[in-house]
């Protein structure tokens, strides 16, 4: 395969293959290396560093994003409840965040407890397993809505579903568990 050099310096230039064409890569920018250029060595962390960077690192467990998850929920019912007042508005909103949190749950748990069982590889195929489990049990319960709530309101479950969805990042954003005041490297 031959390819063009995707730098301005090397234009006019072809390489065959993967060769390397003597272009670093920066912000979707090329810069060309010089021969003498030193790139930075990785050096392995010694144990207190390593542990001073996992005392930084936020840790967000999924049970306290599931927490955020129902607390978001449940303002989110009874802002509709105040606002609207519609029953029917109410418990779509409901049956959206349920949607989201109830397969969630299911999925949080089922992680739980194979991790302590189980190695790295029969892990990754769970969570594979879990997570195929989780998608299933929401287009199940997104599909009986019509059946479960009279007077369904698309809009209001879709709105509940989406924002407890949408929790993921608030609870990323906000650190939720995020560890303060620890040792700095």
């Amino acid at each position: 395969m031959r390819v063009r050099s995707p730098c301005g310096q090397c234009a006019g230039e072809w390489f065959d293959g993967f060769q390397n064409v003597g272009c670093l890569q920066v912000n979707d920018k090329y810069k060309p290396l010089a021969d003498d250029d030193a790139i930075e060595e990785l050096k392995p962390l010694t144990a207190q560093e390593a542990a001073a960077w996992r005392a930084r690192q936020a840790v967000t467990t999924p049970w306290r994003v599931l927490w955020l998850q129902a607390l978001v929920g449940v303002v989110m019912v009874a802002l509709t409840a105040v606002f609207t007042g519609k029953t029917a508005w109410v418990a779509s909103v409901a049956w959206g965040v349920l949607s989201v949190w109830v397969p969630a749950l299911v999925f949080a748990r089922a992680l739980a407890r194979q991790g302590r069982h189980r190695g790295a590889g029969s892990a990754l195929v769970g969570f594979f397993v879990w997570e195929l489990v989780k998608i299933v049990l929401t287009v199940a319960l997104l599909m009986v809505a019509p059946r479960v709530v009279p007077e369904l309101s698309w809009a209001a479950m879709v709105a509940g579903f989406v924002i407890t969805l949408k929790v993921y990042w608030l609870a990323m954003m906000l650190n939720v568990g995020q560890r303060r005041g620890a040792p700095q490297v």
